[in-house]
């Protein structure tokens, strides 16, 4: 379970975040709503070890990952957690199995091994057929499908999410939100998701509610 406890972040005399605690279950889909400006991708960033927050702690099970450094932050994320955003931020000059790749051969694990696992968790996305093509030979869709695949290859514990779907066409959104609940049900996936879509969270397991700073409801 990821918990975090009495969150504060400031950017100098703007107060981002002012009291965040909540708890994420694991193997649910849980969101993160509010307007813009009330704190919700800062709070993602902090929880998945992007950004650190001024005051307070994140654990991660018993590990208090707020507090991590150097190589031991960067095990932990390649190793433990995974991440999906908005623009896929795939790299143009790779096809969409090198990019996939791309985490696994930072961890270390073989070429052949990781372009397996590649190359079956494309083909279980439905990209079976588009594994050698670049980015810019990929629809929008297709380009997110790849993030998500990437985001998978080491199994990750926790997969963090900015708004997956706010480049994506309402059908391709769809199939995007789909895509989450079934790794949910078939991986056992968790994931956190700061979203505008009220239809992606009302879907949610958990909805927590931000405004200003503060969490107006969690656990919906």
């Amino acid at each position: 379970m990821l918990r975090a406890n009495n969150i504060h972040k400031s950017y100098g005399d703007l107060k981002i975040l002012k009291g965040i605690s909540l708890e994420i279950p694991d193997k649910e889909v849980s969101c993160i709503v509010g307007s813009s400006g009330a704190g919700k991708t800062t709070l993602l960033q902090i929880l998945g070890t992007l950004d650190k927050p001024d005051l307070g702690e994140v654990y991660l099970d018993d590990l208090l990952i707020s507090n991590l450094k150097g190589n031991k932050l960067a095990n932990l994320r390649n190793e433990r957690l995974g991440f999906i955003f908005q623009f896929h931020q795939l790299l143009p000059e790779f096809t969409a199995i090198e990019n996939v790749m791309i985490p696994g051969l930072i961890g270390k694990q073989t070429k052949a091994s990781v372009r397996e696992k590649a190359n079956g968790l494309l083909d279980y996305l439905g990209l079976g057929a588009r594994i050698e093509h670049k980015p810019s030979e990929l629809s929008g869709g297709e380009q997110q499908r790849v993030a998500v695949a990437r985001a998978l290859i080491n199994n990750p514990e926790i997969i963090f999410a900015d708004e997956p779907s706010g480049n994506l066409d309402s059908e391709n959104s769809q199939d995007l939100h789909n895509l989450f609940f079934q790794l949910k049900k078939e991986k056992g996936q968790t994931f956190v998701i700061v979203t505008h879509n009220n239809e992606l969270a009302s879907m949610a397991d958990n909805k927590f509610i931000m405004k200003d700073g503060l969490l107006l409801q969690g656990n919906d």
